[in-house]
């Protein structure tokens, strides 16, 4: 009989456990929607993009701009890269997209921005001095710029920006070819 009585008095009333179930649930909840959201890009594709600073790496500037807003490029297709030095696959591609820039670059209607994601600049510029790279990149060691893109996924993502600010496509992991990234890019192109 005692031992009822100690268990009666240890129990928590009804309404405290309905409290905390229900916190339970509601915590349960809000993780289930986070990761439901991480899962897809917060740009979609036909989505516009929002705008965002780009302070670009001396020497790898933008027509002699060191700093630029994204919307200062309507008018002109924009690849976006995320890479990082680190990266093995970011290395697969890196030739490939110095060629399709040089493809598109004479025309003046295709821009190129590589975007380092999570780097060191030593070891970003080594990059690039490595594979040649010739087109404006910006560091994003902050992550200020890929939150944007809710990348997820890791690097390489490249994503394909048209004249008016609407994301037009999206690349996960490297390309294979440079005739990938031109057929990735020209449907976009004015007069295609």
């Amino acid at each position: 009989m005692d031992s009822q009585k100690d268990t009666a008095k240890k129990s928590l009333p009804l309404w405290i456990q309905l409290l905390i179930w229900l916190g339970l649930l509601g915590l349960l909840v809000l993780v289930a929607m986070g990761l439901s959201k991480a899962k897809s890009p917060v740009i979609r594709i036909g989505s516009t993009v929002p705008d965002f600073p780009l302070s670009f790496y001396r020497e790898y500037e933008y027509e002699s701009f060191t700093e630029i807003n994204l919307s200062d490029l309507r008018g002109k297709v924009v690849v976006i890269n995320f890479w990082a030095s680190w990266c093995k696959p970011c290395e697969s591609e890196a030739a490939d997209l110095e060629s399709a820039w040089q493809y598109f670059k004479p025309s003046g209607e295709v821009l190129f921005i590589g975007i380092d994601y999570v780097d060191t600049e030593p070891e970003a510029r080594s990059y690039l001095a490595r594979f040649d790279i010739s087109y404006p990149n910006a560091p994003d060691l902050a992550t200020n710029i890929s939150q944007k893109f809710n990348r997820q996924l890791g690097v390489p993502e490249t994503y394909v920006i048209d004249q008016e600010g609407v994301l037009q496509y999206i690349k996960i992991g490297p390309f294979i070819s440079v005739d990938e990234i031109i057929n990735a890019i020209e449907p976009f192109l004015k007069g295609q």
